[in-house]
């Protein structure tokens, strides 16, 4: 059995969503993978975010945010959270005319994500195409006990390419 995929992207990695304000109202969500846990006490993740999008500009003026881990059945949302730059597009005008939103912690959220957790940024580093985020987790809260969506969810449905 041959193995083509680079080792990197052999790994199933869950899918989770940023919801991010600039502090001045205005908020973007976007699609986030390189994501992890990196301590128990306090709990605190590493988050990665691509250079060039509204999110990262948010982050830098708002070093706070909402990470969501998506259920199975959000894989559809990669079009619109991935795929497009909310430098452009109003993600959160189209999600809430979807009736896809709810608000937590004065963020808007996706209501049927799996679970929430706020962040707050302690560390940034930059990290090539992306910058790295050491963030503690403030609160979280699970939504449903839905299948979490993953990357490979993600390649059955030629989503992305890795």
């Amino acid at each position: 059995m041959s193995i083509r995929k680079k080792p990197w992207n052999r790994v199933n990695l869950p899918v989770y969503s940023i919801s991010s304000s600039d502090g001045q109202g205005h908020y973007n969500m976007h699609i986030c993978i390189y994501v992890s846990a990196v301590s128990m006490i306090p709990k605190r993740f590493a988050v990665a975010v691509y250079k060039g999008t509204r999110t990262l500009e948010n982050i830098k003026n708002n070093p706070h945010f909402v990470l969501q881990l998506l259920s199975k059945n959000q894989y559809g949302l990669v079009a619109l959270l991935g795929k497009k730059s909310g430098k452009s597009t109003d993600k959160i005008g189209k999600l809430s005319k979807r009736n896809m939103l709810t608000y937590w912690q004065s963020f808007p959220v996706l209501n049927q994500a799996a679970a929430v957790m706020e962040m707050k940024v302690k560390e940034e580093t930059d990290a090539g195409d992306h910058y790295l985020y050491i963030c503690d987790v403030v609160r979280s809260k699970n939504f449903n006990a839905s299948h979490l969506l993953t990357l490979d969810d993600l390649r059955k449905r030629k989503l992305i390419r890795i």
